[in-house]
């Protein structure tokens, strides 16, 4: 087996998979014990080494990745997004970027290309995304409705929260998030009893109606991946069904092109016929 071919085994199997998995989550572990001072006082350096030696697997894993899969490293952007997070935690985080520091912690979103079911999800929700823009267009426009609606009937009974229409707009999407809509309501429902039937509506077209469509959209996502991917299994599944087929028949006609010897005749001693005869 070629030394490409090797590498490329040894990476894709189960064990070396969970041991980057199980690295990348004591990372992660390491990394906010390091916002702790106790323990920084404690077992600082402990909690450093293990953060350089799981830099160091990163990276030679992405190096075995490299040489085992060459150019077809860089066609699944799921590599992208591994190896950018593997450069920025190279950097020396000291002087000017000093702040990239902040960022090791990316490395645990390394989980997300390592565990498949994670994966998945993150691809149903950007195979959601043209439906989801949608549906954001549809509550922008709801909000914005609503907040001059808000803006002309209570601004000058409720100033601090309907005066213009940049204050309408944030406390609707404060009511629209469930957070102290009651008092807000009841505020404005002491000048104008029936101010609820505003509050209402809004809440739910906006909170029941609008944001629930955000989960169906990517529900819907999320199904139509699984089934697209069993219709890629089936597929694979016939083409191998099919290609079997094919070798079984150009078997059987390269059978049946060869000739055949034909038979013999079968030869009498001439002297018996001779006898006979007379």
């Amino acid at each position: 087996m070629p030394g490409r071919a090797r590498v490329r085994s040894f990476l894709e199997t189960r064990l070396f998979q969970r041991a980057v998995i199980a690295v990348i989550v004591i990372n992660a572990i390491t990394i906010g014990c390091e916002t702790s001072s106790y323990l920084t006082d404690r077992i600082g350096g402990f909690l450093h080494v293990v953060d350089r030696v799981a830099l160091a697997v990163f990276t030679v894993e992405l190096v075995a990745r490299l040489y085992a899969y060459r150019g077809k490293f860089f066609k699944d952007p799921w590599n992208w997004f591994d190896a950018i997070i593997v450069v920025v935690a190279l950097i020396p985080a000291s002087g000017p970027t000093s702040v990239l520091r902040t960022l090791r912690i990316m490395r645990a979103l390394r989980l997300v290309a390592a565990v498949p079911s994670m994966r998945k999800v993150v691809g149903a929700l950007f195979a959601a995304m043209p439906g989801m823009g949608a549906i954001i267009g549809l509550l922008v426009l709801v909000m914005y409705v609503s907040a001059v609606m808000a803006t002309q009937l209570f601004g000058e009974l409720v100033p601090k929260y309907f005066d213009e229409l940049p204050t309408s707009l944030f406390t609707l999407f404060q009511i629209m998030t469930g957070e102290a809509w009651p008092d807000i309501a009841e505020e404005v429902m002491a000048e104008k009893p029936w101010a609820w039937l505003f509050f209402v509506g809004y809440i739910l077209m906006a909170s029941y109606v609008v944001l629930n469509l955000f989960i169906a959209v990517v529900v819907n996502a999320m199904d139509d991946q699984n089934t697209s991917a069993e219709e890629q299994r089936t597929e694979d599944q016939l083409t191998t069904v099919l290609n079997e087929l094919a070798r079984l028949h150009a078997r059987i006609d390269a059978m049946q092109s060869v000739p055949r010897a034909a038979p013999q005749p079968v030869k009498t001693p001439r002297g018996n016929g001779a006898r006979r005869s007379r």
